[in-house]
């Protein structure tokens, strides 16, 4: 049995003190859109609901027509995700210490759950971003950072409406402090007074002290360069693995980790400038060409790393052609270091779903659910026969996902 820190009754009283709570940037501003997901059916762990994706196409400069193919694109939100927060009292403690405080026990319980679902959700910066802006070392900290940040991301192609960028709440004040060195009375009266960036160049910022770290792996952290040595295509043509030769070390086991951020060099002798294609529109956009590793990799004895990328970069032309240039052995590769993951999306591309728990048969259940977007958390108590044990649960299932190619990373300094 857990053992229980209360104080004596004759000694004790309430403080009013606030919880010291964490921003929940990303729980708020995510799409949850499935109610009838989120409905009065209760739903188990692994369920699994699709949603549609804008299908792509080409164009010919012809009126006589070639028939392509009408490709159905869905992406998929799995419930997988599960937490709990539990505390237990004797027959005693319940009577005598906290029968009139279980709403202070249960607010706090709450509050701690939300935590867990926010930082779960807001580390999709890291795991569903190809793309990125900042090199993770220097700091964000002026308005024409976040200026540059926005054109690169609508530069590839964005939805034009509900654009939002994340960043860390530490990274603000200096952002409002470069703005208020500007000679612009009437915004800087209004962020003198609210100290927050608000509403810029058409996106809504919003400040997270629960981003995602990430651990580069040794190429990253040390700023090696990576020639490319060859590469792996899939059946359309599009590099899905490329091996890298000269890693910093032979035989690393930590040379490349899941989720680093790539991006091709410029100004290599003898190569050119590789570059995105729109999303839409298939033409040359002056975005840099970058990428994910999908899995870890370890460099092998003779310095070369094999790496498993996302997205697959496919130069010819279909619907899935993103770049300028074909991927070819001499090209580089510079690798980002350890970062924290900020984040710039538009079109609501962040789903959340939090559905229904069924009933805790046989203990007293009580599930309360929100009747707009259908977020749900149960609460759940009991007893141990002859055990003089009383125990209160809080639980929730949850999923999420990031569409992304309609998200960019942005890469902050630790």
């Amino acid at each position: 049995m857990a053992t229980n820190i209360l104080q004596q009754v004759i000694t004790y009283n309430e403080s009013g003190l606030a919880l010291l709570l964490n921003s929940f940037a990303f729980l708020s501003t995510s799409n949850m859109k499935f109610q009838r997901f989120n409905d009065d059916i209760p739903k188990n762990l692994g369920d699994t609901v699709s949603f549609d994706l804008p299908p792509r196409f080409t164009t010919t400069a012809s009126l006589v027509v070639t028939f392509q193919s009408a490709v159905q694109r869905v992406q998929q939100l799995t419930v997988d995700k599960q937490a709990s927060t539990a505390y237990e009292f004797t027959a005693q403690q319940f009577i005598f210490n906290v029968r009139d405080y279980m709403q202070v026990f249960g607010k706090s319980a709450i509050a701690e759950l939300g935590t867990q679902v926010e930082s779960d959700v807001a580390s999709l910066a890291e795991t569903n971003t190809f793309r990125f802006y900042g090199d993770g070392t220097t700091p964000i900290s002026t308005y024409l950072q976040l200026a540059n940040a926005l054109a690169f991301f609508r530069n590839f192609g964005s939805a034009k409406e509900n654009t939002k960028g994340y960043l860390s709440d530490l990274t603000f004040p200096s952002i409002i402090n470069s703005g208020l060195n500007q000679f612009a009375l009437d915004r800087n009266n209004k962020e003198a007074m609210s100290w927050e960036i608000g509403r810029f160049s058409n996106c809504e910022w919003f400040q997270s002290n629960l981003l995602k770290t990430h651990t580069a792996g040794t190429e990253g952290n040390a700023g090696t360069v990576l020639t490319v040595a060859s590469v792996v295509t899939d059946a359309n043509g599009g590099v899905i693995q490329i091996t890298f030769s000269g890693t910093t070390s032979a035989s690393d086991l930590n040379s490349v980790k899941a989720y680093d951020k790539f991006q091709f060099n410029d100004g290599v002798s003898g190569f050119p400038n590789v570059r995105f294609l729109t999303f839409i529109g298939h033409l040359p956009s002056q975005s840099p060409v970058q990428f994910r590793a999908t899995a870890n990799a370890a460099s092998t004895a003779g310095s070369q790393v094999t790496v498993n990328i996302y997205p697959a970069l496919q130069a010819a032309s279909g619907q899935s052609q993103n770049i300028t240039s074909p991927i070819v052995p001499g090209m580089q590769v510079s690798v980002l270091p350890t970062h924290r993951c900020g984040l710039i999306m538009s079109g609501n591309p962040l789903f959340l779903a939090m559905p229904k728990l069924p009933e805790e048969v046989p203990y007293p259940t009580s599930v309360a659910q929100d009747p707009d977007s259908g977020a749900s958390i149960r609460q759940y108590y009991g007893s141990l026969f002859g055990q003089n044990q009383r125990g209160m649960v809080h639980d929730i299932i949850w999923g999420r996902t990031l569409v992304d190619e309609y998200a960019m990373m942005v890469a902050l300094p630790l």
